[in-house]
Formats: structure tokens, C-alpha cells, sequence
């Protein structure tokens, strides 16, 4: 797919990487806002084609009294204003067929969680929208594996297919990224690497996901090397407090530090 089909996706033809980030879920309008003015702020100056990422709900938590968000249209609507105010795309995810229109009212990207990705219904609701579908692969399938799934939404009548690496369980606790697979999948579709999500550490005997934000960095640069198209991953300004996957978030003051790098390795890479 092009890239410069997406509504309001700038900077597509710097031939530098996309960028999905934002929160892990929508917890109110000003927390929203204040993180997609930084992003937008930055990803304008570096010229990197950028999609506000937020989750309206969270429907796949450890424990029942885990956050799962503040009401779907109220969210949904958040999506939207940040959509509107910045002029940029938005993506967020869907757990049930229902939420597919629901959602595409709302926001250009749908995104298929890792443990949804094999469920066709939900991909076929999703790709009938004619909104992009963001595959994430499942922790428990191969990269191979992911061609199914990009063919669910193509022959749905919609070539508007991302496949999003999350990184594959490791023992039970523990998630490892192979990048073998980057050019594996990008023979299916556009690639992205999810750096936040692979950096988890899962199933922790408290019930609260666990992470190594220390690597982002690391796993960033090792996708940018191995030629993924686009980098997702979730930021907020205060990890500690958020609702939502705090342990594996990258501070949003670190974030220019680390895209400026990252456009500097890129085209480095693309020059080789």
C-alpha cells in the first residue's frame, strides 16, 4: 500500500520511517493532547510521517480490576479531537467485530491485537471498513504464518495491510524480537516493529505486565538496520502513573533524543 493514501499523513515522501506512538490507552482529553502536541512537534521537525496511537479500550487485561478505560465513545471522541486539532492520523485497536465500524468512525487505522490477529471475523470486520489493518503477530505465531493474515484482508476487497512484529514469548515471562522475520513479512505487507510491546515481560505473578524500557533504544536501532517501514511504540509523560503498560513506556522527555538517532541511523542504512 502507499503510504500517501492515508488522510492526513505528512512527510511521506522524506523516504524516512513512519511512526505510530502516543499512550497505551486514552486517559482523558488533556493527557492525550499534551502528548500529541510533543510527538507532532517533533516528527514535523525531523519529517517523519507520524500516526497518534491510543487505545479507547483495553480489553485484554491480567486481573478484573485492571484500568480498562474511560468509555468507548468518550474515548473514541478523544481520538478524534486529536485527529482534528493536529491534522494527523490516528490508530487504535479492536477486540470484538462490533467495534470495527464503531471505531472507523473515528480513527484511519485499525489494529488487531497480537491474540485477536487469527480471529477472521474480527480482521474481515476490520478490513470491510476500507480503514489500513494493523496485524500485530501473535507471540505465538511465525512470520510466515503472518501471510494468512494480510490475505484475510486482501481478499476482503482492501489492500490496506500493516503487519506490526510485537516480539514472541520466551519461556512464559519474557518476549524476544527475530529479526529474521522483518524481511520475511515484508514480502506480505509494510512492516512495523513494535518496540515498546516486545520489550514486556509478561504473566508476572502480581498480575501487572512488567518491561525493560532501557532497551528501546536498542531494539529501535536493530529495526531501523534491518529495514523495517515504521516504529510503533507507546510514550507517555509520566510512565510511572500511567493506567495502562507503564512499565515498558518510553518517557516522553527521552523521545527527541532518540528519534533524532534514529533519522540520522536511517539514512545511514539507505546510503549502504
Amino acid at each position: 500500500m502507499n503510504l500517501a493514501d492515508i488522510p492526513k499523513l505528512k512527510h511521506t515522501s522524506a523516504n524516512n520511517f513512519f511512526l505510530l506512538a502516543g499512550p497505551c490507552a486514552i486517559e482523558g482529553e488533556e493527557m492525550a493532547l499534551r502528548i500529541a502536541e510533543k510527538v507532532v512537534k517533533l516528527t514535523d521537525e525531523l519529517k517523519i510521517p507520524y500516526v497518534f496511537k491510543g487505545s479507547f479500550k483495553k480489553a485484554n487485561r491480567s486481573r478484573i480490576d485492571s484500568f480498562t478505560g474511560i468509555g468507548d465513545e468518550k474515548a473514541l471522541k478523544i481520538l478524534q479531537k486529536v485527529s482534528t486539532t493536529f491534522d494527523v492520523p490516528t490508530v487504535t485497536d479492536i477486540h470484538e467485530v462490533e467495534d470495527a465500524a464503531k471505531a472507523a468512525a473515528y480513527v484511519d487505522v485499525l489494529q488487531i491485537p497480537a491474540f485477536l490477529v487469527r480471529q477472521t471475523d474480527l480482521v474481515v470486520a476490520a478490513a470491510q471498513t476500507g480503514k489500513v489493518v494493523n496485524l500485530k503477530k501473535g507471540q505465538f505465531m511465525s512470520p510466515e504464518s503472518m501471510q494468512h493474515a494480510v490475505k484475510k484482508v486482501t481478499d476482503s476487497g482492501n489492500d490496506k495491510a500493516w503487519i506490526t512484529d510485537r516480539g514472541t514469548m520466551f519461556g512464559y515471562q519474557d518476549m524476544i524480537v527475530d529479526f529474521r522475520g522483518v524481511p520475511t513479512m515484508k514480502q506480505y505487507a509494510p512492516v512495523v516493529l513494535d518496540v515498546t510491546h516486545s520489550l514486556q515481560q509478561p504473566n508476572q505473578s502480581s498480575g501487572v505486565t512488567g518491561g525493560r524500557p532501557e532497551m528501546i533504544e536498542t531494539l529501535c536501532r536493530a529495526g531501523i538496520a534491518t529495514g523495517v517501514n515504521g516504529l510503533f511504540m507507546e510514550t507517555h509523560f509520566d510512565p510511572a502513573n500511567a493506567k495502562s503498560d507503564g512499565a515498558n513506556m518510553l518517557d516522553l522527555s527521552l523521545l527527541e533524543g532518540l528519534l533524532t538517532r534514529l533519522v540520522r541511523l536511517r539514512e545511514t542504512v539507505i546510503n549502504l
